[in-house]
């Protein structure tokens, strides 16, 4: 199975026969930022890594919607990575999801 970024928008990973169900949107600091493509309509993001799971809401702002095991100094830290690329996941969720 090959993966190729998307063309539109650069930032999803896609099937060559298809998108993602889950696509990769970012990787930072040993954290996978990604969305579920088959889940609620709010504008969200996943985090995932080695120390645990969590989900951000993008809009109308940036809120932390549930955590899984980090500790809140990780939160913190993770809050300012989607601030810092906040118009890239918006853009990726307007392109994967349609607007």
């Amino acid at each position: 199975m090959t993966y190729t970024r998307c063309p539109q928008c650069k930032l999803c990973l896609r099937f060559t026969a298809g998108v993602l169900v889950s696509p990769t949107i970012l990787r930072h600091e040993g954290h996978r930022f990604y969305f579920f493509s088959r889940e609620e309509s709010r504008m969200h993001v996943h985090v995932a890594s080695s120390e645990g799971e969590t989900k951000f809401w993008l809009e109308p702002e940036i809120v932390l919607a549930k955590n899984y095991r980090y500790t809140t100094k990780r939160i913190s830290s993770i809050s300012r990575i989607i601030q810092e690329h906040h118009n890239e996941f918006v853009q990726a969720w307007r392109f994967h999801f349609g607007d």
